[in-house]
């Protein structure tokens, strides 16, 4: 046993790869044709993917948000753990990026499960609350400009049910929010105030896990 997260090398990323991923080859192949790509490390890791598949299918979801598709990696991992009928509102603005993706969402069978919708985030999330879908989705991802989550957190707040799971990425910001940002960085600024908010906030119940860049977890009581 230990009280504190163990440091991860290459050796131990490779093992922990080779003990936990059981990736649909579309998966696998995604993952490479993003490798070639300028931002790449945008990309989620795929033992996060592991996590966040396990967690749709604990709490049972149905209906999910993804907020920041980037080449659809984290997409096609949601729309996989969902059932036949399940279906994932996927929000972008770029279309050259989720272009990539779109081809593997199809190898993988689960296109029809992906509603992409490229566009800013909050006109989507917005006529959805709009079109009476407060507290309709099961489970909301948000990896995206980080200088906008505190408003995509407050409607995936409105829109997740009771019980529900909000996962929220890069939540550590390879360190920079245990220290005093710099001048003019706002993104480190809104991550620390975002933990601060989250910590403080009544309506969730919150882990926040050194995964990846760091997983916030929020279930909505």
């Amino acid at each position: 046993m230990s009280n504190r997260t163990l440091e991860i090398d290459d050796a131990l990323v490779g093992y922990l790869h080779a003990h936990t991923l059981r990736e649909h080859p579309a998966q696998t192949a995604l993952r490479a044709a993003t490798a070639r790509q300028p931002h790449a490390g945008m990309q989620i890791s795929p033992e996060q993917g592991a996590l966040m598949a396990l967690l749709v299918r604990l709490i049972g979801a149905r209906r999910c948000i993804e907020i920041g598709t980037y080449t659809g990696y984290s997409a096609l991992t949601v729309a996989l753990a969902l059932p036949p009928d399940g279906r994932l509102l996927a929000c972008d603005i770029s279309d050259a990026y989720t272009r990539i993706g779109r081809p593997f969402w199809a190898e993988a069978g689960v296109a029809d499960r992906i509603d992409l919708r490229l566009a800013p985030a909050l006109e989507t999330l917005d006529a959805e609350l709009a079109s009476g879908r407060e507290g309709e989705y099961d489970f909301a991802f948000i990896d995206a400009d980080k200088t906008g989550y505190d408003a995509y957190y407050e409607r995936c707040m409105r829109l997740v049910r009771p019980g529900g799971l909000i996962a929220i990425d890069n939540t550590l910001w390879s360190g920079s929010v245990a220290r005093p940002a710099a001048a003019g960085d706002q993104d480190t600024l809104a991550l620390q105030a975002l933990n601060d908010k989250l910590h403080a906030d009544g309506r969730i119940d919150l882990a926040l896990l050194p995964i990846g860049d760091g997983l916030t977890l929020a279930r909505k009581r």
